[in-house]
């Protein structure tokens, strides 16, 4: 009988549950909407009925977790989401292991996604690939032959925050002047609120700069430099074989693209430029589920996981 794994991607919108090959090969998913604002006792319940009625069907070996941050990834715990209002310390593998008797992991959504475009997606066949996840905020992760790299406390990967403009703008977690603050869906989102008028979502901005609106265009060229800086510090730190970019923001790829590509070269050592591959992630909303379901393969261990 066949093996399977299972992935679970958890949002503050949507939940996503799919069985997963272990190439990453898609065969079921289930996506329902999270209801985050009923919190975590009953987004868990529908969580552990869907993931019941796919274990019924199929030969699951274990589950895997994608979910939004802060998170303590070796206890298997959700700590403060702020997209997930009242998810304290929540010990979620412990409460799915217990519920569903299968080996359960739970990782950063970014390094879940990480983990599927370097295996099936825009990364595939490269030895080292960085994904980094530019939407409501900016998130990363880096495999390295295969193998997710996590850092010593978890947090490798962790470039939202940082320091792009020591001037920069405040942040309620991150540092003054985070490469989130400053390139992310939400400050392109505050910078058209401030400087157009705006009253859409971040595509707006997009949009009008691609209509020849000039406030927009300069929006769009101050956003795009601080995110070439963040890209250029990491080709300089790891020097990967690809960047995949990922997130809300990249659905303006074909105008984002080759102006973001210009600017990464700015500020890179002259050997490097025009050599940097950077891609836009090729798996969209399922890279999350599916790369969930990868992290069952990548070694976890700690209270809570079996």
């Amino acid at each position: 009988m066949d093996k399977y794994l299972l992935g679970i991607d958890l949002g503050g919108t949507n939940l996503r549950m799919a069985v997963v090959t272990s190439e990453g090969n898609l065969i079921e998913e289930v996506k329902v909407k999270t209801e985050s604002d009923k919190g975590p006792k009953h987004v868990i319940h529908n969580m552990i009925t869907i993931c019941e009625g796919l274990l019924q069907k199929r030969n699951i070996e274990a589950i895997g977790i994608g979910a939004p941050g802060p998170l303590d990834s070796k206890q298997g715990i959700i700590l403060n989401p702020p997209n997930l209002p009242g998810w304290d310390e929540v010990p979620l593998t412990l409460i799915l292991k217990e519920a569903l008797g299968k080996k359960v992991v739970l990782d950063n959504d970014a390094n879940a996604a990480a983990l599927a475009e370097a295996a099936i997606g825009a990364g595939k066949g490269k030895e080292s690939v960085f994904y980094m996840t530019i939407s409501t905020g900016i998130g990363g992760g880096y495999i390295y032959r295969n193998q997710l790299i996590q850092g010593a406390n978890f947090c490798a990967g962790e470039v939202g925050n940082m320091v792009v403009n020591p001037d920069g703008p405040p942040h309620p977690i991150l540092n003054v002047g985070s490469l989130e603050s400053l390139a992310s869906g939400t400050a392109v989102h505050r910078l058209g609120k401030e400087k157009v008028g705006m009253a859409g979502d971040a595509g707006e901005v997009f949009t009008l700069a691609m209509n020849g609106q000039q406030e927009a265009e300069e929006i769009v060229d101050t956003v795009l430099t601080y995110l070439a800086k963040g890209i250029s510090n990491i080709v300089h730190t790891i020097d990967p074989h690809i960047i995949v970019l990922g997130g809300g923001v990249m659905q303006s790829k074909e105008y984002i693209m080759p102006l973001l590509l210009e600017k990464v070269n700015d500020y890179l050592y002259p050997q490097l430029r025009n050599k940097v591959q950077i891609e836009c992630a090729s798996l969209g909303t399922k890279a999350g589920v599916i790369g969930a379901a990868l992290l069952t393969q990548q070694g976890y261990s700690g209270k809570g996981r079996g």
